[in-house]
């Protein structure tokens, strides 16, 4: 087995120039994670994947694509998926003199939203999308809002069930997020630290009910950028707490358990001050984080900050201040997909396929 490779980080072009390759290559890098900026065709990014696979096959290649206003890819023959509000919507509408229809036709549709994503990204060579969104519905969040299936957790988790299931179809994993729950606070984590005051009974009650019924499917879970202060002072991604304790132990999870992005303003905020990126990384390794997910610092200053991180995280494994995880490294290979891709052309005239796309909302 390699060694442990906790790091996710990105490109800041459509190709690959020689610092990415050398990123890329250093042992501690998993994976890379696209944005649009890295699109420009389905041809240019094939190519880009199959680059990345050149260079190391077990990199992991995976994106932000769920559907709605999160879809990095959305020309070139890429469906315009729906969000996941719309799956939610197609619950309640049940046809004349068939009560239930509309349970089954949502459903029906989560499923085939799953195998279109999941078949059109693996067609072009990217492993994962951190996909579903298990966060309830309360009305709250902006940054969540359509984003998110339902309120009810319930319906959240049989949606999303049926959504992971359609991925599984087409050779890809799931990511469930934001653990244990973002969709109850106002304040956008990417730019503030959210705050939920609620007590550990009611989240688990609520926002975390997705997680306990949906243990056995999961592949991988991302924990929120949100302190929840009655629990514990720290963030979810941050906290043994959640993780060891309430994930792991409590709900029994046994996948991956993969950060959000690190470079967020909010992402680093602990204990009144903020973290460096690589006291954030090793902070959420510590914690109980397999993968840790550095976004958008190879376009500033032409990367320096990310190269710190590579060298400072080298420099804390020799002095002992953080230990690589054997067992983390087997759960992010079990993210990378087991069996082959259908090309695009082959994709696109297939029954499957075909039949999902009428299918959706």
């Amino acid at each position: 087995m390699t060694q442990h490779a906790p790091l996710i980080i990105d490109i800041a072009g459509t190709t690959l120039t020689d610092v990415d390759r050398r990123r890329l290559a250093h042992p501690l890098v998993g994976g890379m994670i696209l944005f649009g900026r890295n699109w420009h065709s389905r041809a240019q990014l094939t190519a880009l994947c199959a680059d990345i696979k050149n260079l190391r096959p077990d990199l992991l290649i995976a994106v932000d694509h769920e559907g709605g206003r999160v879809q990095r890819f959305r020309t070139d023959g890429f469906t315009h998926l729906p969000p996941m509000r719309a799956l939610g919507e197609i619950w309640g509408q049940d046809d004349k003199g068939q009560p239930g229809s509309g349970v089954l036709k949502a459903c029906e549709a989560a499923t085939s939203a799953g195998f279109v994503l999941a078949s059109e990204l693996r067609a072009c060579g990217v492993d994962f999308s951190f996909t579903p969104v298990l966060d309830l519905d309360h009305g709250e969040s902006g940054v969540i809002g359509d984003r998110a299936f339902a309120r009810d957790p319930r319906v959240v988790s049989l949606l999303a069930r049926s959504l992971m299931q359609g991925l599984l179809q087409a050779g890809m994993g799931n990511c469930g997020k934001h653990f244990p729950g973002h969709g109850a606070v106002k304040a956008d984590s990417h730019v503030a630290l959210p705050v939920d005051k609620r007590g550990l009974k009611a989240i688990l009650a609520d926002d975390a009910q997705p997680y306990r019924w949906l243990t056995s499917v999961l592949t991988a879970v991302m924990p929120a950028h949100v302190i929840y202060s009655k629990v514990d002072s720290r963030p979810a991604g941050f906290s043994p707490r959640w993780l060891q304790d309430i994930l792991r132990a409590q709900l029994g999870f046994q996948g991956v358990v993969c950060t959000d992005d690190l470079s967020m303003a909010a992402a680093r905020q602990m204990d009144g001050r903020t973290l460096s990126y690589t006291e954030a990384v090793i902070t959420a390794l510590q914690a109980g984080c397999d993968l840790a997910l550095l976004c958008n610092r190879s376009a500033v200053n032409d990367g320096t900050e990310l190269d710190e991180v590579l060298d400072q995280l080298a420099e804390a494994q020799l002095k002992g201040h953080w230990t690589p995880s054997d067992i983390s490294e087997e759960r992010r290979l079990n993210l990378l997909p087991r069996s082959p891709a259908r090309p695009w052309d082959e994709l696109v005239r297939s029954a499957d396929y075909m039949q999902a796309l009428d299918r959706l909302p």
